[in-house]
């Protein structure tokens, strides 16, 4: 799972195509992997991959579905190269999602394993309110990474007045929780839909279905948790800088800032 980019400077083509590889590399390789009978042709990936004393053909196929998405979410942040919380953080996530793939569990404990991320990451979002740097300002520092220099100094003084650290706090918590909910969510539909023994077809082929029923409810939840988070946020920062100022649209605020600063006592006048 990746945090959705608010970047409005990418062609729609090119976002067009980048969602088109995140569905490929993400969603119907890993399925198409884990597939006992793909498209009713007979052919498995269980059966190519082969055997081992160690790991078998189903377990093969399991691993490999489980890491590509990893090694595309990899590959994709070294060909972009850049070093930023966004990427640290994504990096983080895929790291985690490549390490649970080796913990072989089927049953409740599997249904557990799988929505562990999303546990983890509501955690890290209460653990950033606490050292008060909210994991929702590093959502919006990404947004910003193709600003110009003065958008960039403008969102980043807006961040820093009391009413807006407060907002972003609470967003995150926001956010935290409707995690939490996806988590809980995911947990039960994958102790519904996975209950062949770990190392077999159908348990393969479960977890291929549970992954395509969830896909769909996971990103609409995520999109909710963070449109909630970016709610209560821009409240604070229309409150503050009066409307028009959109935290989502750096280039509104540079304005808004300077003619704050321009107050004798630093706030905006209200009409």
């Amino acid at each position: 799972m990746s945090a959705p980019s608010a970047n409005s400077s990418v062609k729609p083509d090119a976002a067009g195509r980048k969602l088109l590889q995140d569905l490929l590399f993400t969603l119907i390789i890993p399925i198409s992997v884990l597939s006992p009978n793909l498209l009713g042709s007979g052919f498995s990936f269980a059966r190519v991959l082969g055997s081992s004393p160690s790991l078998s053909g189903t377990v093969r196929a399991y691993l490999l579905a489980a890491l590509v998405p990893v090694a595309y979410t990899a590959f994709d942040l070294l060909v972009r190269r850049r070093v930023s919380p966004i990427a640290i953080f994504a990096g983080a996530t895929a790291l985690i999602t490549g390490g649970l793939a080796f913990w072989f569990v089927d049953g409740a404990l599997y249904a557990f394993k799988d929505s562990l991320l999303r546990f983890l990451i509501a955690a890290l979002a209460v653990v950033s309110v606490w050292f008060r740097y909210p994991l929702f300002r590093i959502f919006l520092d990404a947004s910003s990474l193709t600003a110009k220099a003065e958008e960039r100094q403008a969102l980043g003084k807006v961040m820093t007045q009391r009413t807006v650290i407060k907002a972003l706090g609470a967003g995150t918590l926001i956010f935290a929780l409707v995690e939490v909910i996806a988590g809980i969510v995911n947990f039960f539909v994958n102790l519904r839909i996975v209950t062949a023994p770990f190392d077999t077809p159908d348990f393969n082929a479960q977890v291929a279905q549970a992954n395509a029923v969830m896909r769909l409810p996971s990103i609409v939840m995520f999109l909710i948790g963070f449109a909630l988070a970016g709610w209560i946020v821009q409240r604070a920062v229309n409150a503050r800088y009066g409307k028009g100022a959109s935290l989502f649209e750096p280039a509104q605020l540079v304005d808004k800032v300077r003619e704050d600063e321009d107050q004798p006592h630093g706030e905006l006048s209200r009409t």
